[in-house]
């Protein structure tokens, strides 16, 4: 492991802890509170699969004519990764992105798709997040959490874009979060076995395997070059943040629905 990547991981591990072990996790309890968690979720899996695209569009070439572009052995790992989260595989055996089987996992167990769907469907027609966002009534931690990866996206700085995919994303699923499930499933398995796959591939597949071709890429991109490294670092530690923000904001509307599900009872 490079003293840099060593350094990046040190300056963020007060972060990741808060991350591990957020509030959020230990406050579901049943499939309504997962059923809240996962519509402030989904923005963050689907943004990770623009986030992914765009590495793919920058370091390997994606238009014809074809031309060789930067290194073959960074094109390889964007690659390896883009079939994994691209074109997993589903319970059936079925070919599916894992947004597209965290859809899935939302309709078993009976949450609200809608927001994010037209979220999708307004962007995909206008081009304009602003829009998109009102449209869809998306939560403000949601929306800053978009922003800021989009941010990212549009400095077309690779560097970058690699660094808060490896950093931002990996390994950050508690085994606290993997027990509560497991435990859910016990008692409702029909609602969120789907749910329960995902994770399970989340981390045989990104947390084990993908983590380490997305730090070999980050590692090629960044190279030796100071600077690079130092506003990986900068971008890493805001994208851990914007993902407390994110988890802040997912709890809250747990608590909140409680509240007023207690009050109800008590009327």
């Amino acid at each position: 492991m490079s003293k840099q990547i060593e350094k990046i991981r040190n300056s963020i591990d007060t972060l990741r802890q808060e991350i591990i072990n957020h509030q959020v996790y230990s406050i579901i309890k049943d499939v309504d509170d997962l059923k809240i968690f996962m519509q402030y979720h989904v923005y963050a899996v689907w943004d990770f699969m623009s986030l992914l695209k765009t590495l793919q569009n920058n370091l390997t070439c994606t238009t014809v004519p074809w031309f060789p572009k930067g290194s073959a052995e960074t094109r390889h790992l964007i690659n390896e990764i883009v079939v994994g989260e691209e074109s997993d595989i589903d319970l059936a055996g079925i070919r599916k992105s894992h947004f597209e089987l965290y859809l899935d996992a939302m309709n078993q167990c009976g949450a609200d798709t809608s927001q994010i769907e037209k979220f999708i469907a307004t962007l995909k027609n206008t081009g304009n997040f602003n829009s998109a966002f009102s449209a869809a009534e998306t939560p403000k931690e949601a929306r800053d959490f978009v922003n800021f990866t989009f941010e990212i996206i549009n400095s077309n700085k690779d560097y970058l874009q690699s660094a808060i995919f490896t950093f931002g994303r990996e390994d950050l699923i508690p085994s606290m979060f993997i027990s509560i499930v497991n435990d859910i499933h016990k008692n409702f398995p029909e609602s969120i076995s789907i749910f329960k796959y995902y994770l399970e591939r989340h981390i045989e597949v990104d947390g084990d395997h993908h983590s380490h071709l997305s730090l070999q890429m980050t590692t090629n991109l960044c190279a030796n070059n100071e600077q690079y490294w130092e506003e990986a670092e900068q971008a890493t530690i805001e994208s851990l943040n914007k993902r407390i923000e994110l988890w802040n904001g997912a709890y809250h509307h747990i608590l909140n629905n409680k509240n007023t599900a207690n009050n109800s009872l008590l009327k």
